[in-house]
């Protein structure tokens, strides 16, 4: 009763807001969970868009454009205009400072992503030895004629890595099966779409 007294009582842009946030509040605690539990939460998710795209590249390979960052500016832009909205009278300053809070907390989870990434590849793996004949799947598509690097996801050891990725063939799109070829460098695979292997 008193939660519909409550929802009654806000505005449009009040209700449009708590909604937004609340959504992108529950989508980032499954995906904290997934992602804990070794799930692959982004792979049928994300933009199809990364740093090559708009013709730039994000130091250590790290991808701008994704529905998780996504999702992590929209969590810290609108807990902080609701939390916020009385104090600071002006909305301008208010969309601001939500703005400020919110790609701050895209960065923070950015750079936690690419110390977990890493602290993995730092790992016991030799990818030289290991990663040739793995199977797994595009995170972000792969131009084709090595004209540029998507990512991708294998499986070594019953453990999910994510590297850069090349290709010899045509473009290789999101979550597509691929089959390791060839190592690069320690960060960098050559692949292939699995589904092209098979006679």
């Amino acid at each position: 009763m008193y939660m519909a007294i409550w929802w009654s009582s806000l505005s449009v842009l009040s209700k449009i807001l708590w909604g937004v946030t609340l959504a992108a509040t529950l989508v980032f605690i499954i995906q904290s969970i997934l992602t804990f539990i070794g799930a692959d939460v982004d792979n049928s998710t994300d933009f199809d868009m990364d740093a090559s795209d708009l013709g730039g590249d994000l130091d250590g390979g790290i991808n701008l454009y994704t529905f998780r960052n996504f999702i992590n500016f929209i969590l810290g832009f609108g807990w902080t205009a609701i939390l916020l909205k009385d104090s600071v009278k002006s909305k301008a300053v208010l969309i601001i400072i939500a703005a400020l809070v919110g790609i701050a907390l895209v960065a923070i989870v950015m750079y936690l992503f690419r110390l977990l990434a890493k602290m993995q590849q730092s790992g016991t793996i030799d990818v030289y030895k290991q990663a040739v004949g793995c199977t797994g799947r595009v995170y972000l598509t792969i131009p084709g004629e090595r004209s540029g690097e998507g990512k991708v996801q294998i499986t070594i050891n019953e453990s999910v890595r994510e590297y850069q990725a090349l290709t010899d063939g045509d473009t290789i799109k999101t979550d597509t099966p691929i089959k390791v070829v060839e190592v690069i460098n320690e960060s960098t695979l050559l692949v292939e779409e699995l589904n092209s292997l098979i006679v």
